[in-house]
């Protein structure tokens, strides 16, 4: 069965939209970076609707920026921004944290455990995308125990604003080993210490923000 012209057009919007969400969210894309639809298009082989779509989305996700004269680029986050959403993300991974504990089987810890790993990999070859990456995954994969996605959603738009500014970020920090307190949440899980684990999660995602805005 062939797709109708408006599925196609949605799915097309959809791997714009994706494809350049993920791109933000990892930091790929440096802060103040402007884009185009023009480009946009070309990049993802769509027509400018679909680019124009995305870009739109994103722009209401607080992703990207426009301006009055059209000029579509990532935030510059000032230093009070930064602050407010470093304190988002405390507030909303802390409780999905407490809320995940429950849930935080030996498998869950095997597998925090292994993205640890390859966060300290990645260090090593200092690589900023591939760090943000996995910390990230890192924290959706303890996450997604929580069974909150409404939450989960929020914190997910919260990295989205950060992207670029934790790219920015990390370059800055020359970083040598994975936080040390991705240890402590480990620590914490494997002994059901919900203080402990609010307390690592808390200075976990605020620690390298405070730096920035500092």
């Amino acid at each position: 069965m062939q797709a109708r012209p408006q599925d196609t057009a949605t799915s097309a919007h959809d791997r714009v939209y994706r494809g350049l969400r993920t791109r933000i969210m990892h930091g790929q894309i440096a802060p103040g970076e402007a884009l185009t639809l023009r480009g946009l298009g070309r990049e993802y082989e769509v027509s400018m609707t679909p680019a124009r779509e995305a870009v739109q989305r994103l722009v209401a996700e607080g992703a990207l920026q426009m301006s009055s004269s059209g000029r579509v680029s990532t935030p510059e986050l000032s230093n009070d921004r930064i602050e407010e959403l470093a304190a988002l993300r405390a507030l909303l991974e802390v409780e999905l944290a407490s809320r995940a504990l429950p849930r935080a089987h030996i498998a869950l810890i095997e597998r925090l455990q292994s993205i640890n790993s390859s966060i300290a990999d990645v260090v090593s070859n200092r690589d900023a995308v591939g760090y943000i990456r996995t910390n990230l995954e890192f924290h959706r994969t303890l996450y997604l125990r929580a069974q909150a996605p409404a939450m989960l959603a929020m914190a997910e738009t919260v990295w989205l604003q950060l992207g670029p500014t934790m790219r920015a970020l990390y370059g800055r920090l020359r970083r040598t080993e994975a936080p040390q307190y991705h240890r402590l949440i480990i620590a914490a899980l494997k002994a059901g210490d919900e203080p402990g684990l609010r307390l690592a999660v808390r200075s976990d995602v605020t620690q390298g923000l405070k730096m920035i805005a500092g």
